[in-house]
């Protein structure tokens, strides 16, 4: 939330398009901290990932039968010093979201790495210096050696969420992190790249899909499975938009929602909610 950022709370919608806030406005853990990325996993059970900062050397996984009652299961110290092609990166771990793949029965843990240290003269040299790092497990206990980059295009990227493309193979929902101008006009808007397997190659990243300064993207299908709800927040905590379309690979276009007019929404979400995860 807005006011509490990096706690774990939970809304509810019964059409994905209406949200309202449970437990009371309460954290639903008081351990818990990150920007939440849940996981129906290996044995049907609900994994949670998180880290307690940028700065925090582990990525931490809770696990729950019931998504009510979380409990500690697992730690991972990724060791991006050895990331092959990714020159001098900071140890520094944003973002960690995380995916089951059916498929092939592992894990996609991803996060993003910097390789230029923080200036507040220059803030932007920083988060343009971000690129995806990822690992895979069977188990969220045993990991793949080396973090590698994900993407083969050089491209400064943060929040990148995988999923099935629906068309049996997978698509990146990536933050174009380079800052907006007339020669970068996508920066820092979320946009989408294609690969037929899980690991890649993926696609050059297509058309923006939301306005620029959006991020913390996530993505469900509507309840009859006929269209896709591509939410995204308006950072800090202003607002969340929404994109839809019919399939992965569009059209695309964004719909009317919290603006203050009842009438002219089609979504409504919980006022001051960041970084969300839907399942």
């Amino acid at each position: 939330m807005k006011g509490d950022y990096g706690s774990l709370y939970y809304s509810v919608s019964l059409d994905g398009l209406h949200w309202t806030l449970l437990n009371n406005g309460k954290p639903i853990s008081s351990e818990y901290h990150g920007h939440a990325s849940i996981a129906q996993g290996h044995d049907g059970r609900y994994y949670l990932v998180g880290n307690k900062s940028d700065a925090a050397v582990e990525i931490s996984f809770w696990v729950s039968d019931d998504l009510i009652t979380w409990k500690k299961y697992s730690e991972y110290r990724p060791d991006v010093t050895k990331t092959p092609g990714y020159d001098h990166p900071l140890r520094r771990i944003g973002a960690p979201k995380l995916y089951f793949d059916i498929p092939s029965s592992q894990y996609l843990l991803t996060w993003h790495t910097p390789n230029v240290p923080e200036d507040p003269k220059d803030p932007e040299a920083y988060w343009s210096s971000q690129r995806t790092l990822y690992v895979t497990s069977k188990d969220l206990i045993h990991f793949s050696e080396t973090p590698n980059k994900l993407f083969p295009w050089d491209m400064a990227t943060i929040d990148t969420v995988v999923r099935p493309d629906g068309e049996g193979g997978y698509c990146a929902i990536v933050k174009d992190e380079r800052y907006p101008s007339f020669n970068w006009t996508t920066g820092k808007t979320v946009r989408l790249s294609f690969s037929p397997s899980l690991l890649g190659p993926y696609s050059e990243p297509g058309p923006p899909l939301s306005p620029n300064f959006r991020e913390a993207p996530t993505l469900i299908p509507s309840t009859d499975g006929r269209t896709m709800y591509l939410y995204y927040e308006q950072y800090a905590g202003t607002s969340y938009g929404l994109s839809i379309a019919p399939r992965l690979r569009g059209p695309w276009y964004q719909v009317s929602g919290n603006s203050g007019v009842p009438e002219w929404n089609m979504y409504e979400m919980t006022p001051g909610a960041r970084q969300g995860s839907m399942i």
